[in-house]
Formats: C-alpha cells, sequence, structure tokens
C-alpha cells in the first residue's frame, strides 16, 4: 500500500504544477499583450479612425465594425505567430527578444524626435481620409439611390435590404480599421508575442486591449484625441517594449508556458 500511495502522490504534485505553470502563463501573455496593444494603440491612425467616425456617425455602429477588424486582425496575429512555434522555442524566443528590443529603441527615438503636437498631424491626415470614402459614399448612394424607367424600382430592394442587415458605416469602420492595422506596430507585436507567450492569453489579452483604446476613442472622441501626447505615449510604449527585452535575461525560454 505504501508503495501504491507513494506512485500517485508525485503525479497529483505534477498536474498541479503543470495547472499552476498553463495559469501563469495565461496571466503573463495576457498582462504582456493588453499593455503592449494600449502603449502601442493610444494616439494611432485606429485610434483616430474611431475618435473621427464617432463623432460623425453612430457610435456603436462605429465601435462595433472598428472592433470586428481589429478582433479579426488579432486573431489571425496570433495564428501567424503560433505557426512559428514549429521552431525550437529556443530560437523563436531570443528572435523575438531581439524584435523588442528593436521595436523599443525604434519608438523610443521616435517619441524624443517628435514634436509635442504630432498626433494633430495625423488626426488631420485620418480626417481627411474619411472625408474621401464619405464622398465616394455619397457617389454610390447617388448612383443607386432613385431607379430609373428602364430599370425599375426592383433593382433598390434587395439592396435597401441588404444594407438593413449591414450598415455602409459599419462597413466603412471595419473597413478602414482593418486596413490601417494591417502591418501596423500593434499586429507585429502581437505576431511576436504569441511567437513565445501563450497563445489564448495574447488573443484575450489583445482583444481587450483594442476594447479599451476604441472604446475610449469612441466615447471621448475629438476631446481625447487633442488631449493625448503621442510623443508622451510613444516614449512610454519604447520603455515598455525595452523592459519586455531586458526580462528575457532573466526568464528561460523554457519557462514561458
Amino acid at each position: 500500500l505504501q508503495k501504491g500511495s507513494s506512485l500517485v502522490a508525485p503525479v497529483h504534485i505534477v498536474s498541479e504544477e503543470s495547472a499552476d505553470k498553463t495559469n501563469l502563463g495565461f496571466i503573463h501573455a495576457f498582462v504582456a499583450a493588453i499593455s503592449v496593444i494600449i502603449v502601442s494603440e493610444l494616439g494611432d491612425k485606429t485610434f483616430f479612425i474611431a475618435a473621427i467616425m464617432a463623432m460623425r456617425y453612430n457610435r456603436l455602429t462605429v465601435l462595433a465594425g472598428a472592433m470586428l477588424a481589429l478582433g479579426l486582425m488579432t486573431c489571425l496575429s496570433v495564428l501567424f505567430g503560433y505557426a512559428t512555434t514549429v521552431i525550437p522555442r529556443v530560437y523563436t524566443y531570443y528572435v523575438s527578444t531581439a524584435l523588442f528590443a528593436i521595436f523599443g529603441i525604434r519608438m523610443l527615438r521616435e517619441g524624443l524626435k517628435m514634436s509635442p503636437d504630432e498626433g494633430q498631424e495625423e488626426l488631420e491626415e485620418v480626417q481627411a481620409e474619411i472625408k474621401k470614402k464619405d464622398e465616394e459614399l455619397q457617389r454610390t448612394k447617388l448612383l443607386n439611390g432613385p431607379g430609373d424607367v428602364e430599370s425599375g424600382p426592383a433593382t433598390t430592394i434587395p439592396q435597401k435590404k441588404w444594407l438593413h442587415f449591414i450598415s455602409p458605416i459599419f462597413v466603412q469602420a471595419f473597413t478602414l480599421t482593418f486596413l490601417a492595422e494591417w502591418g501596423d506596430r500593434s499586429q507585429l507585436t502581437t505576431i511576436v508575442l504569441a511567437a513565445r507567450e501563450d497563445p489564448y492569453g495574447v488573443a484575450v489579452g489583445g482583444t481587450v486591449g483594442h476594447c479599451l483604446c476604441t472604446g475610449l476613442a469612441v466615447i471621448g472622441g475629438r476631446m481625447i484625441a487633442q488631449k493625448i501626447s503621442v510623443r508622451t505615449v510613444t516614449i512610454i510604449g519604447g520603455i515598455v517594449f525595452l523592459a519586455f527585452a531586458f526580462s528575457a535575461l532573466f526568464i528561460s525560454p523554457d519557462s514561458g508556458f
């Protein structure tokens, strides 16, 4: 009996240790993702897109379109990062650490070179882009709106049913946000994080981070966009990225998750 009980106990201990390790891996990945997304997205192009569109259109529609785009992009980025885990973890860990160091140094350099009103230029650029999209939308409405005698009224009915389910503003918010986010620093960061951290933690943390930033942009609008110092956020972001790179000196590659 003693021999049998001595065999069962270690198994129980190992299972508890692996569960604790998994939980810590998820929490670490979640915290890393949410902090990195916040410092990357505040004052970013996608932030301004949500802020400006929310001032002109229904806030819930803009928020839904932007969040669908950002959620989809986060999941795709996590899949891209997780795909690299076929490579031995020791290589992906140190490559990702080097990328974090490069991102951090670049952000610090950009932040130190920025003027205090740097965000206003990007705000104006996004305003011009949204205005252009609005003009295209108005032209489309004029072309497809009233049916002429030859085409008859039947052509407008399917369009109205389609627009009833998917608003043009929703499509515009989704498209602008998705295109602005593709190849953005936050997308690359999510890929790098997913390669070295728990992918579920990165996915949840990244999505929550995007929710917070986009929600803030939608609720606060222009006031928050004008008060945020992009220079300060960029410098803080550089420090956060360098802190992740520096932490690799004290954490072994195998202790991630």
